[in-house]
């Protein structure tokens, strides 16, 4: 089950340059995706609607896409509009497009009615279009529910024994942290971590060589149905990040998308980035190897839960204490599933 009256990342856009046809499943819904020649990004269903040939294997022409089998070209409405060998076309004879919108270097989908797509309802992640902020977007595809995912980013804790080589740095960093309330939010939630005096993680330390003990922080806000926006940073040990200093403080800006591919796949759209004015470059290339690092130790757990899941459906999941934020992150998704099935 998903929500379908909202936005999903359904790719970056360099994906699509240079006449690119790129064919994506999304919420079981395989989906074409192309820039047209007025720059545009066209989203349609990948099906011919004559005899159901997938379009992505066809041929871009101006802001038109044709089908490889029998010539049937589409325009960017979904509309047929030229049919070789014969002068009438059926009005029927269309197929399906759906909103979609390039915001932040994303480009943005709406599976839902088209009548409630709303292009100021888009997450905004500022840092993707500010230049003193620096990252290498990347993708990955996870066998696994999407939600098996939020689930993982919305509880930190488990860095410190998932990541403990890696991201994490310490498996003490559960023990000594400190956090703020969750502030329960209509769509998410936000909250903040503290671990003071304590040790670089060893992603930070393969540039930064002037901190042997800092004070960490990450906050953390996630959005429904599958957003993660992270704010961290490492301080000189004393100097109150807790109090809002963050002077003389190393920081970074995180955004990760999970948008379902079907119920036991998932798009997984992540970029690490920071602000550092020397050696922009290394560092952007060394964060983006870290941080895939620490994906494929997630990706190794989850995809693995997914198949023990697969094998125990009736497996009943259960709660502790640092489940509070995953828990309401899902109790929002019920409830919007629910609102639109009543709706419907």
């Amino acid at each position: 089950m998903f929500i379908k009256n909202t936005w999903y990342v359904a790719g970056w856009d360099y994906e699509l340059i240079d006449g690119a046809l790129l064919a994506r499943t999304i919420l079981n819904e395989k989906i074409l995706l192309y820039k047209g020649a007025d720059n545009a990004v066209v989203a349609m269903e990948d099906r011919c609607c004559h005899r159901g040939a997938a379009l992505s294997q066809g041929r871009l022409e101006g802001n038109c896409v044709r089908c490889m089998y029998h010539g049937l070209l589409f325009d960017n409405t979904g509309a047929c509009v030229e049919i070789p060998g014969q002068e009438s076309i059926p009005p029927s004879l269309k197929v399906r497009s759906y909103p979609v919108e390039t915001v932040g270097r994303l480009v943005w989908i709406w599976m839902g009615d088209k009548a409630l797509a709303n292009k100021a309802d888009i997450p905004e992640f500022e840092y993707l279009t500010n230049p003193e902020w620096h990252g290498m977007p990347g993708y990955m595809h996870y066998k696994s529910n999407y939600q098996l995912i939020t689930d993982n980013l919305a509880d930190i804790n488990h860095i410190a024994y998932v990541h403990t080589n890696t991201l994490g740095g310490s498996e003490n960093y559960i023990a000594e942290q400190t956090q703020t309330p969750m502030e329960r939010l209509e769509n998410g939630f936000k909250l903040t971590k503290y671990h003071l005096n304590s040790d670089l993680p060893p992603f930070v330390r393969k540039f930064v060589k002037h901190m042997p003990k800092v004070d960490r922080w990450n906050t953390v806000k996630m959005l429904v149905p599958g957003f993660f926006f992270l704010e961290s940073g490492f301080s000189p040990v004393g100097n109150g990040i807790e109090k809002g200093n963050r002077e003389g403080s190393i920081s970074f800006r995180n955004f990760q998308a999970m948008t379902p591919e079907s119920e036991t796949t998932t798009h997984f759209f992540w970029v690490y980035m920071h602000n550092q004015r020397e050696d922009v470059d290394q560092i952007s290339r060394s964060l983006s190897a870290s941080i895939l690092e620490g994906f494929y130790e997630d990706k190794a757990i989850i995809e693995k839960q997914q198949e023990v899941l697969d094998a125990d459906p009736a497996f009943p999941l259960r709660a502790i204490a640092a489940d509070a934020a995953l828990s309401h992150l899902r109790w929002v998704v019920d409830q919007k599933i629910k609102k639109e099935r009543a709706a419907a």
